[in-house]
């Protein structure tokens, strides 16, 4: 099977081990760098050129698209799928679950649990808002905020007014959730491949910070989880269409709540901390899915 993917460096941890699994199975695995990549848009021979040729015979696309660069990568994707080429998470689900405030919605839509959310336009309306989450401890996020840039823990009413005002001067948008303070800075990341957890971590914040980002300085490690949990994890991915995804869960006092649903889930410390072969369980879901023309979403919204 030929495997393309879409990764702006194949240095990268997550991009070599998925070749490298490819590889060992036997599958010729291509590193394309989507930034690098134009289209002839066609309604009889759409194509995608890559250093001067048409990528042809691909069969399968794991997408590593870049938050930055959503727009563009997605485009590559949709590209590929008006080809017939099988893509592992779709170009739809991608843009989905990048779009914060939509993929929440979605969530709530199916009953998923989430932390109390409010989101709003107008300055005029933080009283409102504050109110609507509870009140002070919250956390303010940037709609366009990744890795935990742009999430800020608001401990007073004052510093939550003062932040919001700051973001909405800058024209920003951003939701206020409610501060799950039983959860004690950790977070589970639940890897889901297919229609079941493969892998999952408890991450815990670094003394002193509440976002427990493993970048950040956070640590992690192996945990066990609930039904519930599994369950939820599961159609959180299922909800936002994607076939491989890493979503946040936080323990609340009342069950467990989706903080976010990533569509290009890291592989390094999830494989590092729990010792189970990611990438290995991705090309099998590959191999047994990959079928040409198979890019329908089917998800509502």
């Amino acid at each position: 099977m030929n495997i393309a993917i879409l990764s702006r460096r194949a240095s990268l941890y997550s991009t070599k081990r998925l070749k490298e699994a490819a590889d060992e199975r036997g599958h010729k695995a291509r590193v394309i760098d989507y930034l690098r990549c134009y289209m002839n848009i066609t309604s009889h021979r759409p194509s995608v050129i890559y250093q001067g040729e048409p990528l042809a015979g691909i069969d399968a696309l794991v997408p590593r698209i870049g938050a930055p660069h959503t727009f563009y990568g997605t485009a590559v994707v949709r590209q590929f799928e008006m080809m017939g080429v099988y893509p592992l998470n779709e170009s739809q689900a991608i843009s989905r679950s990048r779009d914060k405030l939509r993929s929440l919605q979605l969530l709530a839509r199916r009953g998923i649990g989430l932390p109390v959310t409010g989101f709003a336009n107008s300055t005029k309306d933080i009283d409102g808002l504050i109110e609507q989450v509870g009140g002070a401890p919250l956390v303010v996020k940037l709609l366009e905020g990744t890795q935990g840039v742009g999430v800020v823990l608001a401990e007073t009413k004052k510093a939550a007014e003062s932040v919001i005002m700051a973001f909405r001067e800058l024209d920003a948008n951003l939701l206020v959730q409610e501060y799950i303070k039983e959860s004690g800075g950790s977070d589970i990341r639940a890897f889901v491949v297919g229609d079941r957890v493969v892998a999952a971590m408890m991450r815990h914040a670094p003394p002193g910070e509440f976002r427990s980002n493993l970048h950040r300085g956070g640590s992690a490690e192996r945990v066990r989880l609930t039904p519930e949990e599994r369950s939820t994890a599961t159609r959180a991915a299922k909800t936002m269409g994607l076939r491989v995804a890493g979503v946040d869960i936080m323990r609340s006092n009342h069950g467990p709540v989706v903080l976010e649903v990533n569509s290009s889930p890291g592989l390094e410390g999830i494989e590092q901390t729990t010792g189970v072969d990611v990438a290995g369980k991705i090309v099998e879901f590959i191999e047994r899915h990959a079928t040409p023309g198979r890019t329908a979403d089917r998800v509502r919204g």
